[in-house]
């Protein structure tokens, strides 16, 4: 997501608004219609996580004073904080998307190399970097 280019008036496109929960962009007029149904999709969900991965409720960015690219900037690091990691391999995707990830991950194949960088080692030997 290139955050600078969105609202700053030399975009060809209409200025979209960084949902503070999921990540995903909306154009100006969606965006207080994605909110409410967003934050409840993350509420039940959350509900389903064992009690100890449960998180917090996401406080929405008071975007009142700052300009649009500031108050995306928050609000996308807001979204990423809700990310639940992986178990196996660590990397961090949303809760739904996580129990997705997880049919394919394993210990066996979920490793970092010396610099922290997630890979995987497959059993044709190959091995594939997370870009």
């Amino acid at each position: 997501m290139n955050l600078s280019s969105h609202g700053d008036g030399n975009s060809k496109k209409p200025p979209t608004v960084v949902c503070y929960i999921c990540g995903r962009e909306f154009g100006t007029k969606s965006i207080g219609i994605h909110e409410p149904q967003c934050l409840e999709k993350w509420k039940s969900e959350n509900s389903r996580l064992p009690t100890g991965q449960r998180r917090p409720l996401p406080k929405k960015v008071d975007r009142q004073g700052m300009g649009l690219v500031e108050a995306n900037k928050l609000a996308w690091k807001s979204s990423q904080d809700q990310l639940v990691p992986c178990p196996n391999c660590g990397r961090r995707f949303l809760p739904d998307r996580l129990e997705v990830h997880k049919r394919s991950c394993c210990k066996e194949m979920a490793q970092t190399d010396e610099t922290g960088q997630w890979y995987a080692t497959f059993v044709v030997g190959s091995m594939v970097r997370n870009q």
